[in-house]
């Protein structure tokens, strides 16, 4: 799997082939059935199975804060995409340059005298270009005139409805992780690089385990009954909270995880953290004394899950389809101590 970052590091090995071309924010099962389509018509028309991305993803460019959460981070999306088929991930920097071009524009230097595309696979929706021209009509004509390929990408279903990173999306803010997971072809999971924080958790008697997250919309929020694989693969049960921890007036979001019965140093390590059950949201505590009272009855509430859902038929991850209880008004566990990198990307 090769990396491209920009149209300038693109070689004569990295030409021709099969591209497409998307966010694929999540790599769910829609994304996956794309790049078996990729991978059918390149077995075919030879070169490589090529995706292309823009960092940042084009609605992040011109909403800001009030684009839709990533479900992946550019780290993630890439492992992601090779482990479904892609050979190389061309990753463009979408900025003003690249969105000044008009819709031929962007054909001309990325599909043709960038990447030789002998195959083209993309939705018939997709629009590009400043000129509002780019569209599916478009490419065709050009792809006729300049002698490439191009096909519409096969819509993807589960239970008769398109699959899609914003449905993926409103099952987990609904704390339906088993249906998500349905989607996505996997758990929904966050990873990163445990790194040092305030470390406040080991002060009452909780310490965790801490990854920063990017300082985006975030896909989740709250407290989670979760799973943690750590890197030699053993898998632990704890407790987990995405957020601002607003009782300690963190300034940026954090992924923090305490884990049952575990003792150990796991500053520098990656670790996958997945969420399997909505506890409760987040809310401001008045005093560190609630704050611990409240992590106590989390965990109690975890470990019924945990205890309960083990005898199920996926006990490695128990994805709940629903929050657990009622929530209570409280909020973050807000107890620092150990984190990961926030340059996953």
């Amino acid at each position: 799997m090769r990396v491209i970052r920009g149209l300038h590091n693109l070689t004569a090995s990295s030409r021709g082939g099969v591209a497409t071309i998307g966010n694929f924010d999540g790599v769910h099962r829609g994304h996956q059935a794309i790049l078996q389509q990729c991978r059918e018509h390149a077995s075919r028309v030879g070169g490589p199975v090529t995706v292309v991305v823009f960092e940042p993803q084009p609605r992040e460019f011109f909403a800001g804060d009030q684009a839709p959460p990533r479900l992946t981070r550019l780290r993630e999306k890439v492992r992601l995409l090779g482990q479904h088929g892609a050979e190389q991930v061309l990753c463009l920097p979408f900025n003003d340059a690249l969105r000044s071009l008009t819709g031929r524009e962007f054909i001309d230097q990325v599909l043709i005298d960038g990447l030789g595309v002998k195959h083209l696979v993309v939705g018939d929706d997709f629009r590009f270009g400043c000129d509002r021209r780019g569209d599916f009509t478009l490419l065709e004509a050009v792809g006729r005139e300049q002698g490439f390929d191009v096909e519409h990408t096969r819509t993807f279903t589960v239970d008769d409805e398109r699959v899609s990173s914003s449905r993926v999306r409103t099952l987990l803010a609904c704390g339906n992780f088993s249906a998500a997971a349905r989607l996505l072809g996997r758990p929904y999971s966050v990873d990163g690089r445990v790194v040092r924080d305030q470390q406040l958790g080991r002060t009452i008697g909780v310490p965790t385990a801490n990854l920063p997250m990017l300082p985006q919309p975030l896909t989740l929020r709250g407290v989670y009954a979760a799973v943690v694989e750590l890197e030699n693969g053993e898998r632990h049960l704890g407790v987990a909270n995405v957020g601002f921890r607003p009782t300690v007036g963190a300034k940026r979001p954090t992924l923090e995880v305490h884990l049952f019965d575990f003792s150990g140093d796991l500053y520098g390590q990656r670790m996958t953290v997945v969420p399997c059950a909505r506890l409760r949201g987040e809310v401001k505590f008045d005093d560190i004394e609630a704050l611990k009272a409240q992590i106590a009855r989390d965990q109690r509430q975890a470990r019924r899950y945990f205890a309960t859902a083990a005898a199920g038929k996926n006990a490695a991850f128990p994805l709940a389809s629903a929050p657990l209880g009622r929530e209570t008004a409280s909020s973050d566990s807000s107890l620092a101590g150990h984190s990961a990198d926030d340059n996953d990307g």
